[in-house]
């Protein structure tokens, strides 16, 4: 009876795929029917969609593929530091986006996420700085890493920090369209 009913099971799964089923001779499909290859699959993007759907594990590991296909550019570096900042692993993520930042000192983002992790380290004064660099990078176009600069700026100020700056979060931002919010409170 039971092995009846396994063949049934299989049969109807078999008979759902219909043609878009997975041939392992067809190289053009292995990841998903109806995909051309995995060439085509942008691990940044995949990555970017996974953060902000709060999957950052799953992300990091998009972040790796892609620096793998890509190389280690500031794109990859950038993005493996944010993925490692959202899964707490700090000094990680602040090799990574210091190395982006080396390789490209005029990416505002990375700055940005940068003085993000000073800023969850306790590194205030660093930070502050940071963000100013990263502010005066981005000709001050981005509203987050204003907000940031003036959060940072205001605790190094007060040390002993406001209960209103306190609930206000620091914020991720990436190159491109789209942010993502660190939502710890310092």
């Amino acid at each position: 009876m039971r092995i009846i009913v396994v063949m049934i099971t299989a049969l109807t799964v078999l008979t759902a795929c219909g043609q878009d089923s997975f041939d392992p001779s067809d190289g053009d499909r292995v990841f998903a029917p109806g995909v051309a290859g995995s060439s085509d699959i942008d691990g940044l993007l995949i990555g970017h969609r996974l953060m902000a759907a709060g999957e950052y594990d799953l992300a990091l590991r998009a972040y790796t593929r892609a620096a793998g296909q890509q190389g280690l550019n500031v794109d990859t570096l950038s993005a493996l530091g944010s993925a490692n900042l959202k899964l707490g692993r700090l000094n990680q993520a602040e090799q990574l986006l210091r190395r982006a930042t080396d390789e490209d000192p005029a990416f505002a983002a990375a700055w940005n996420n940068l003085g993000v992790i000073l800023m969850e380290r306790g590194k205030t004064a660093e930070a502050a700085q940071v963000f100013r660099r990263a502010f005066a990078t981005d000709n001050g176009n981005s509203d987050e890493i204003r907000d940031n600069l003036r959060l940072a700026l205001a605790k190094l100020g007060d040390p002993g920090n406001t209960v209103e700056q306190e609930n206000e979060p620091f914020q991720l931002v990436r190159r491109g369209t789209g942010d993502f919010v660190l939502l710890s409170t310092l």
